[in-house]
This record gives structure tokens, sequence and C-alpha cells, in this order.
């Protein structure tokens, strides 16, 4: 097979994935030398002037993006979102017997709430469900008024399922796992306790995870909470308490300085809901062909998710369409190995152009194999 053409090449990967080219050349550029130092980041000292202004003008970028009210910090730490899932409870349970209410729509979801339950009673807030493929509506959600933080995925990349409103939970604080679709829409931070994502999908490459927190929950935290996990210090400290992740914050800052040149996170929102709807209507009008199990209105832009050849899929061709995207230069559109079938991420860095590409394949992968 002759080799691919690198700049022809799609990275649909669920993450890490893809990074915008101009911010890559930027990279290469700062691992050479960051300010004309002469000393790239990856060399830089977390206690020299030159990485704590990178950290403080990353900070800044982002309360300027989501407008975050002044009474939040935001916090660089380490252990991405599974880290999270134990971070969450050790730092906010409150009570001698605590409890916490989680909202599962997903693996992700599900996940934390296992964490969590290390240390806290955890209530299920949703009726059990069979299949990830919705939301149940919040008439039927069972929600502790007494629970120290609501928990709940905004975007479940596994099966393709995305919160589009803000939980209503009363006087009790929100905890909003955005790894996959932040900064893909406005937010309205006031109305949450705590926002986290990891950077490696849609701001930036793994090893730093976001953590924007309301300054009265910071003191919750748990004695025997480890301190690389604990949001207090780490607020104290400005992020560098110990040697942070200086390259992935570096990233991150660049990936900032594109989204804002590209107008925003409006301009993201809008690219978003025009490639996942790009996608969904080759899907919705294939006669079955493609196949979504998820509910129209809980639809993920993010993660596109599909069978091909009916609602379980067809082995042979899932793997057909594999194999010919892939020559094409379209990569990373197998599904989660939980589920099967085929996911595209279509993240910030992911064009409408190169959507476009996918879209045309699908309708020539149909027309060439429908029956």
């Amino acid at each position: 097979m002759a080799a691919r053409n690198p700049e022809n090449v799609v990275n649909f990967a669920p993450g890490p994935a893809k990074i915008p080219a101009e911010v890559r050349k930027r990279v290469q550029e700062g691992i050479y030398s960051i300010n004309g130092t002469g000393v790239g980041i990856l060399e830089t000292s977390h206690r020299s002037s030159q990485y704590g202004a990178i950290n403080k003008e990353t900070a800044e970028k982002l309360r300027h993006l989501l407008k975050i009210p002044s009474n939040y910090r935001v916090l660089f730490m380490h252990g991405g979102g599974t880290g999270q899932f134990s971070a969450v409870p050790l730092n906010l349970l409150k009570g001698d017997s605590p409890t916490a209410d989680y909202l599962i729509t997903g693996t992700w979801s599900n996940k934390a709430a296992k964490e969590a339950e290390k240390y806290c009673k955890v209530n299920k807030a949703l009726p059990k469900l069979d299949k990830y493929t919705g939301i149940p509506p919040q008439t039927e959600w069972k929600l502790n008024p007494d629970a120290s933080y609501v928990y709940y995925c905004e975007n479940e990349t596994v099966h393709g399922v995305e919160f589009h409103d803000i939980p209503d939970t009363g006087d009790v604080p929100i905890v909003c796992d955005m790894s996959s679709n932040f900064l893909t829409h406005e937010v309205d931070v006031s109305k949450y306790g705590v926002i986290y994502a990891g950077a490696q999908k849609n701001v930036g490459c793994a090893g730093v995870t976001i953590v924007i927190v309301r300054e009265d929950l910071l003191n919750r935290t748990n004695p025997k909470c480890p301190v690389v996990l604990d949001y207090k210090q780490t607020a104290d400290m400005d992020s560098i308490y110990n040697t942070p992740c200086t390259i992935a914050v570096y990233v991150l800052g660049l990936v900032l300085d594109w989204i804002i040149a590209q107008g925003g996170i409006k301009a993201m929102q809008g690219s978003s809901e025009t490639k996942s709807g790009m996608l969904y209507d080759v899907i919705d009008q294939s006669s079955g062909f493609y196949y979504c199990p998820i509910a129209k209105k809980h639809r993920s832009r993010m993660n596109v998710t599909f069978r091909i050849g009916g609602p379980d899929g067809n082995k042979q061709l899932e793997e057909k369409f594999v194999e010919e995207s892939s020559l094409r230069g379209m990569l990373s559109l197998k599904g989660h190995r939980s589920v099967g079938g085929m996911r595209a991420s279509l993240y910030n860095a992911i064009t409408i152009e190169e959507t476009r590409q996918l879209e045309t394949f699908m309708l020539e992968f149909m027309k060439a194999n429908q029956k």
C-alpha cells in the first residue's frame, strides 16, 4: 500500500485528538525556544518567570473565553478526568455521612460513580438504563436535596450522548465533566460549582486537566485528600505546587489563541452544529443503511456514533468502511471496543471541509454497498 500523504490525513480520533496545524507549528518553535530565550518549553523551569507568565496568561485566556466570574478559580491539575473521579468527592463532600447524586448516562459517568462509592453513599438519580441511548426527563430523576453535589458528564464519548441543557438541582452544587465538549458551546459558568475538562480533545494535548471551581467550595477538602488532588492547595499555589506538565499548559495556551482568532466559543459552537448536522443528515436519510441508536434530542455534536447495515451492524460492511476510509486518509473511525460500530469525533480542530470529506465518502460507500 502506498504511504499516505500526511498533508491529506484527517484524524477523527476520540482523544487525544487533532490539534490545529497552526498550533502544531508554534509548538515546534516553542520546543526549540520560547520567547527568544534559546530555552525550549520542555526544559523551562516551572519556577521561571517565563513559565509563570505562560501559566498566568493561559488562565486569563480561559477567563476571557468563558467569561468566568471573579469568585471562581481556574486550576491546572494532574491526573486527567480519571483523577477528578477521586478529586471531586475528596474536595466537595460535606457532613459525617455524605451523599452525592450521580446522573449516569454512559461509560464515563458510570466510572465516576464507582470511584465516588469509595468515599460516600452514591445516589444514582436516574432510572436504571438498559442501554445508554438517551437521557430520561428530569421528572423521572430522584435527586437528594441534601446531596453534597450533583455530578454529570455533559458528553459521553463512547456512546455519543450529550446533555444540551443544564440540570436543575436547586441549591445543590453542580459538578460537570466537560472533557469532550469543553469550549464547544457557550456556558454560564455561574450555574456550576465545578467544571473540569481534560485538554486532549478540544483544547490541547494530554497532560493537563482544567478545573474551574467556585471559591466557596474550597473549604470542604477532606484532610486525607492527596495534595496533588487538593483544589485549595492548588488554588493557593496558582497551580504550581509541584512541577506541572508545562508543555501541556503551553499547548493549551496556544490552542486558546487559535480559538480566539477563529471567533471564540460562538464560532466553535456554530462549527460543531454544522459538522455534526452534516453526518446525522446522511445517517437519517440513508433508509436504514446507516443507523444511529441515540435519541435525536440527546445526540452528541462531538462523537457521532453509528452502525452500518442495520441496528446491530454488519461486520463485513463495517470492516470495509474502516479499511476504505483509512485508504482515503480518514483515520480512527472505528467505534469504541465496548460498543462496536463507527464513531466520528468532531472536536474543535476538525474543520467543516474535513467533515465534508467524510460526508462524501459515506454517501459513496452507501451507493456502492446498499442492496
